[in-house]
């Protein structure tokens, strides 16, 4: 799922009038830290994915 400019502006517009302006770095800063531990928990899945495939062959 690609955004383009319009679609991401409309939701920090929207995110503006919801939070106010002082909330924001904040949950930009939660939002981050999800997706990068996210990515981690994935990467460990990927990874025993990999080891289980190599074991049962």
């Amino acid at each position: 799922m690609n955004l383009g400019f319009g679609e991401v502006a409309i939701i920090l517009i929207v995110a503006l009038l919801l939070f106010g302006p002082s909330k924001l770095p904040q949950l930009g800063k939660a939002a981050g830290q999800t997706l990068h531990e996210f990515k981690r928990g994935m990467k460990g899945v990927m990874e025993d994915d990999e080891q289980n495939k190599k074991t049962n062959q």
